[in-house]
């Protein structure tokens, strides 16, 4: 099996670098008519620097508004005006969903598609996939595409807006990342563009894990005071750009799966894609029987930040049989990533990993509260 790694053709992160966009797109070769899909809180901060930026490097531009679900309505809708515009690049400016859908219109219509996050909520902006969704929001299916975007563009200063809880949930989907990626590689398995993992990829998922440890606490206080730290630069770039670059080229195992399980049943679905994949994390830790000093450090790490571990967070407050099936079972569909891990993975097993997973998180909460 051949070695694979897969990365944005550009990646440029800073300080009010949206007012740089047209000037990025124009040294890649990008020409316009350009379709922004953008969401609304996006496209309220950024439209006065697009009305700057795109005609200082020769970019006619228009923007369509993203509906709110990257669902196959929503991507065939925005692919219709793609069309009505002539559009010659796709710029997805918003949260995951948003860039999701971006660039699943770009693939479908073979244009090139640049991410612009306003938050940094997720690795989305530097994959080369869309997670889609139904209508409802249940998680509906993968689609790979065959290229990785041509640039990534994350402005800091926009960033530093955010709500906090979008920050905290980066995090969240950013914590998987080392344990997916060392358990793929152990594993043997590929890695989302069908190779093996390299080191350069597991390194960066080791980074990005050390990153959150060391720069999670303060650069979410940073945000909360709407700052731009070199902390909070450093946490941006481990939430989207190493969480990206080392889930792709290395792989997802079982906190991933169990987030699309989680997906199934509707008490989850006021939860953020990050928050649903923290508490996978705890799952897989406990499905692997990961040592116990491991487990504590995941769980101080997601409690100093604000992450749920226990099932009463990401929205039981008592969770029933049929609702475990539910989870266990889509956890575990046939081409689930949970059967990246390196033993057979069966509903039972699963479900007995989230009930002790919600176990362990509530007795370090209450040893918290105790001892607090």
């Amino acid at each position: 099996m051949l070695s694979v790694f897969c990365s944005p053709s550009r990646y440029t992160q800073g300080k009010n670098a949206t007012q740089f966009l047209g000037q990025e797109m124009a040294a890649l070769g990008l020409a316009g008519p350009v379709l922004i899909v953008a969401g609304r809180s996006a496209a309220a901060l950024l439209s006065e620097t697009w009305a700057k930026t795109f005609p200082e490097a020769g970019l006619a531009y228009q923007v369509a508004q993203f509906g709110g679900e990257c669902s196959i309505a929503e991507i065939e809708r925005v692919k219709a005006e793609a069309r009505r515009q002539q559009a010659k690049v796709i710029v997805g400016a918003g949260g995951g969903k948003t860039i999701d859908t971006a660039r699943a219109v770009a693939a479908d219509l073979n244009l090139p598609v640049v991410s612009c996050p306003t938050v940094a909520s997720s690795d989305a902006p530097c994959s080369a996939l869309s997670i889609v969704y139904t209508d409802e929001g249940v998680f509906r299916e993968i689609r790979l595409f065959r290229r990785n975007p041509d640039l990534v563009l994350v402005d800091t200063q926009v960033i530093a807006q955010s709500p906090a809880r979008l920050l905290v949930a980066g995090m969240g989907d950013a914590l998987s990342t080392w344990f997916e990626a060392k358990t793929c590689v152990e594993s043997h398995v590929r890695n989302m563009r069908g190779g093996a993992s390299t080191r350069s990829a597991l390194a960066l998922a080791q980074l990005c894990y050390r990153t959150l440890l060391e720069d999670g606490v303060d650069a979410l206080a940073a945000l909360r005071a709407r700052s731009v730290t070199a902390g909070l630069e450093r946490l941006v770039e481990a939430n989207t750009l190493l969480s990206g670059l080392g889930f792709e080229s290395s792989g997802l195992a079982a906190a991933h799966a169990v987030h699309n399980g989680l997906t199934a049943v509707p008490e989850t679905r006021p939860y953020l894609h990050g928050e649903k994949v923290a508490f996978g994390v705890l799952v897989q830790l406990v499905l692997e029987g990961q040592a116990h000093s491991t487990m504590e450090e995941v769980l101080g790490f997601s409690t100093s930040i604000g992450l749920p571990v226990t099932l009463a967070e990401i929205g039981f407050d008592q969770i029933t049989p049929d609702m475990l099936n539910r989870i266990a079972n889509r956890s575990t569909a046939q081409g689930e990533t949970i059967h990246n891990e390196p033993f057979e993975v069966y509903p039972e097993m699963v479900a007995d990993a989230i009930k002790a997973a919600d176990a362990i998180g509530r007795d370090w909460r209450q040893a918290r509260t105790y001892r607090g």
